[in-house]
C-alpha cells in the first residue's frame, strides 16, 4: 500500500490543456497529463500547477475526478518564450505557495517538477514546505548541446547549472531509460542511489492497430502508396528537415515509388525555419504535406495510414511518437540517439538511422519500401511491443518513486 495521497505537480512552463504539437507542448504535456490522470485513478490526487498565460483562463480546471490543473499568475498574461521563464522562477514558486495558503493550508505529500524550470521553483517550495521533490528532467541541457544540429543555438549556462542544482539537491530523479539515467550520471554527476528509471506509457485505448484500411480511406491516402508519416514540433531538434532532405534523395533515386510524406505539427519557440521553400527546392510539392498538429485521435489515424512513421530527432529523453506510432501497428524510422533504441526495437520493430544525414535516412525508407513483407512483420511486432507501456505501469513506478522520496523526505533540507 502507497503511503502518497496528494502531489503538487508543476508543469509550469507548458500546460497539460495545451494542444500537443503547437508552441512549446510536446510528448512531455502528453506525460504530464497521462501520469497524472492514471496516478488518480489509483487513489493519488493531483494538483497540477501551470502559468497563466491568458486573462481568459480560470483558476482551477478540474481535469478528472482527483486531478485539477491550477493557473497560476506569474510574469505576464501571455505566452512567455522559455529562455525568459527563468527570471520568473520565485513569482511562479510564490504563486504556487500562494494558491494552497487560499485552500486553507491543505498539504501535498510531495512535489513533482517536469523539465528544469519547474524545477527550480521546486527547490523554492520543496525548502518552504519542507517536502521531498521528485523531479523529471524530459530534457537536458548538457545533452541537447552535445548532440547540437546545425542552425540551433545552444542552450545557456544558466539552464546547465540551474540543472545541475536540481541533480544536487532533488530527493529523487526520475529518468525515463537507463540510458537517460547514465547521462544524469556522466553529465551532472547525479547519485545512480537517487534515480528511478520510468519508461513513459501509451494510451491504447487510442492508439491501437484497428481499421488501417478505413484510415488510409478516409486520409485520402491510395493503396499503392508508400505513406511516411512526421508528428512533432517543427523544429531542428526535431528534424522534420532531415526527412524531406531524405525524401528529396529518395524521390531522385526512385521515382518509381509513389511517396507520400506528411508532417503533422506547427511551429516551436524561435526555431521558425522555412519547411515550405525546403520541400519546393527539394521538388517535392507534390509529394509532401504540410499538416497543423491534431488532437490525439485523429493522430491514431494518421499513423495507422502510414507505412512508416519517422523520428528523425537529434535528442529524445525517451520518444513518445514512435510509441504511441508502434501502438498503431506502424514500424518507426528513427535516430539512434538517446532514449529511442528503448522506445524502437532495431530491426524487430523499426530500424534506427546513425546520425541525421539524408543518404542513410533515403536508404532506410528504401529498404521498408522493398520488403512489405518485413514492413508488415515489424508493424505487427511493434504493436505488441508498445502494449508492454501502459500508463498504469508508468504510475505504479512513478508512486514507488514517490514513497521512496517519503522515506528519505529529509534530503532537501539537509543538502
Amino acid at each position: 500500500m502507497h503511503t502518497v495521497r496528494r502531489v503538487a505537480m508543476l508543469s509550469l512552463h507548458t500546460s497539460v490543456l495545451d494542444q500537443p504539437g503547437v508552441g512549446d507542448a510536446g510528448g512531455m504535456n502528453v506525460y504530464v497529463r497521462s501520469l497524472a490522470l492514471e496516478l488518480a485513478a489509483a487513489g493519488v490526487e493531483v494538483e497540477i500547477f501551470t502559468r497563466q498565460t491568458s486573462a481568459e483562463q480560470p483558476a482551477r480546471v478540474p481535469l478528472a475526478e482527483g486531478v485539477v490543473v491550477r493557473h497560476v499568475a506569474a510574469g505576464p498574461l501571455h505566452k512567455v518564450p522559455k529562455e525568459k521563464l527563468p527570471a520568473l522562477v520565485p513569482d511562479l514558486a510564490g504563486a504556487v505557495a500562494g494558491v494552497r495558503q487560499e485552500g486553507g493550508g491543505v498539504g501535498f505529500d510531495v512535489i513533482h517538477s517536469h523539465y528544469w524550470v519547474s524545477g527550480m521553483a521546486g527547490l523554492l517550495l520543496a525548502g518552504q514546505w519542507r517536502l521531498p521533490l521528485v523531479h523529471t528532467m524530459h530534457t537536458m541541457a548538457r545533452v541537447k548541446n552535445q548532440h547540437l544540429p546545425p542552425g540551433q543555438s545552444a542552450e545557456p549556462s544558466l539552464r546547465e547549472e540551474g540543472e545541475q542544482q536540481i541533480v544536487r539537491r532533488a530527493t529523487r530523479l526520475i529518468a525515463n531509460t537507463t540510458a537517460e539515467a547514465a547521462e544524469l550520471e556522466r553529465h551532472y554527476n547525479g547519485c545512480e542511489s537517487r534515480i528511478d528509471v520510468v519508461a513513459p506509457g501509451v494510451d491504447l485505448k487510442i492508439f491501437k492497430p484497428a481499421f488501417r484500411d478505413r484510415s488510409r480511406r478516409q486520409l485520402g491516402i491510395a493503396p499503392e502508396t508508400f505513406h511516411v508519416v512526421f508528428a512533432g514540433r517543427l523544429q531542428r531538434l526535431k528534424g522534420p528537415h532531415v526527412l524531406i532532405k531524405a525524401a528529396g534523395v529518395l524521390h531522385r533515386l526512385r521515382p518509381d515509388i509513389n511517396l507520400q510524406v506528411t508532417v503533422i505539427g506547427s511551429p516551436s519557440g524561435s526555431d521558425h525555419y522555412n519547411l515550405a521553400r525546403l520541400i519546393s527546392s527539394q521538388g517535392l510539392d507534390d509529394v509532401v504535406t504540410l499538416k497543423p498538429a491534431v488532437a490525439a485521435v485523429e493522430l491514431a489515424d494518421w499513423y495507422r495510414s502510414a507505412d512508416v512513421v519517422a523520428m528523425p530527432s537529434s535528442s529524445e529523453s525517451f520518444g513518445l511518437v514512435a510509441l504511441e506510432a508502434q501502438a498503431c501497428g506502424t514500424p518507426v524510422v528513427a535516430t539512434d540517439v538517446g532514449g529511442l533504441p528503448r522506445a524502437v526495437s532495431d530491426g524487430r520493430t523499426g530500424l534506427l538511422v546513425a546520425g541525421r544525414d539524408p543518404e542513410p535516412w533515403a536508404a532506410a525508407l528504401e529498404s521498408l519500401y522493398d520488403f512489405p513483407q518485413t514492413r508488415e512483420d515489424m508493424g505487427r511486432a511493434a504493436s505488441v511491443y508498445a502494449e508492454t507501456f501502459g500508463w498504469q505501469h508508468t504510475a505504479e513506478l512513478t508512486i514507488a518513486s514517490y514513497d521512496r522520496a517519503l522515506a528519505g523526505r529529509s534530503a532537501v533540507a539537509g543538502r
